[in-house]
C-alpha cells in the first residue's frame, strides 16, 4: 500500500505541474508513447479533440489494440489533469482508431466492403503497372489512359450531420454507374470519403462516355448539391501520377 500512495502522490504532483500552460519534461517522460501530443494539447488548453484523432490513428497503424489506446488516454489524462479522459476524448480517439484500422483491412483486402471500389492502394498499383507497360511498348501513358473522377460535395448543415454511411451508400451508387458506362473491366476505386474514380483507356469516345455518365449521376438523385465529374489526365512519370492521387484523394 505504501507503493501505491507514492504513485498518486507523485501523479497528483505531476498533474500539479501542468497548471501553468506548458508541459514539464519530467511529465512528458511518463506519458504513454505517442501521447505527447495529448499531453501537450492537456496542458496548453488547445484542441485535445484534434490530439486525440492523431494519436488515435498513429496507434492503430503502430498495431495497438483499442483497449489498448484507451488505456494510454487515461493514464495521460491522470497524469497531466489527475482525472480520467471526458466522453469527446474517448469519443475522437475510438473513431480514429477504428478509421485507421479499416483502411488498413481495405488496404489488404483492395476493396472497400461497403462500396465495392478498390482501394487507393489498388488504384496506386495498377497505375504503376500502366507505366511499365509504357515503358515496355513506348506509347506514353498521356496518351493511352486517364483518369475520370467524380466527386460529391455536400453543403450547409446537411455536410455536418451526414452519416458516412449515407456517404458510402452514395458511393456505391457512383461506383455501379461507373460500371455502367465503362465495362471493359477498368480499375474503380475510391478516393476518400466523396469521391471515385477509374482508371480508362484514352480513346475518342471518352468525352462521350463521361457526358452519358454524368447524365447517369444526374438521374440517380443523389441528393448532393455538387456531383461534379471530370477527366483528369496523367503526366509523364509513375511518381508525378502516385502525387496525383494524393492530390485527388485530400
Amino acid at each position: 500500500m505504501a507503493g501505491f500512495a507514492v504513485f498518486t502522490r507523485r501523479r497528483s504532483e505531476a498533474a500539479q505541474q501542468t497548471q501553468g500552460g506548458e508541459l514539464p519534461e519530467a511529465v512528458r517522460q511518463m506519458l504513454p508513447l505517442r501521447f505527447e501530443a495529448v499531453g501537450e494539447a492537456l496542458a496548453s488548453g488547445g484542441d485535445v479533440t484534434s490530439a486525440c484523432s492523431v494519436v488515435g490513428g498513429d496507434v492503430a497503424r503502430d498495431g495497438a489494440g483499442l483497449g489498448e489506446a484507451l488505456s494510454g488516454l487515461r493514464a495521460t489524462y491522470r497524469l497531466v489533469r489527475g482525472g480520467d479522459p471526458g466522453f469527446d476524448a474517448v469519443e475522437a480517439l475510438s473513431v480514429a482508431w477504428s478509421e485507421a484500422t479499416l483502411e488498413y483491412l481495405h488496404d489488404l483486402s483492395c476493396e472497400d466492403p461497403l462500396t465495392g471500389l478498390t482501394s487507393l492502394a489498388h488504384v496506386r498499383t495498377r497505375l504503376s503497372e500502366v507505366y511499365r507497360e509504357s515503358e515496355l511498348t513506348d506509347v506514353s501513358v498521356q496518351n493511352s489512359h486517364a483518369l475520370v473522377v467524380v466527386g460529391l460535395r455536400t453543403r450547409g448543415r446537411e455536410a455536418v450531420v451526414e452519416h458516412h454511411f449515407t456517404r458510402a451508400l452514395r458511393l456505391c451508387q457512383v461506383a455501379e454507374a461507373i460500371r455502367a458506362v465503362f465495362a471493359g473491366g477498368q480499375t474503380i476505386g475510391r478516393l476518400g470519403q466523396n469521391r471515385a474514380v477509374a482508371l480508362v483507356s484514352r480513346t475518342g469516345d471518352l468525352g462521350m462516355s463521361v457526358a452519358t455518365l454524368a447524365e447517369y449521376l444526374d438521374d440517380l438523385g443523389l441528393g448532393a448539391e455538387d456531383v461534379r465529374v471530370w477527366i483528369e489526365g496523367l503526366p509523364a512519370s509513375a511518381e508525378s501520377a502516385s502525387r496525383l492521387l494524393d492530390e485527388l484523394a485530400r
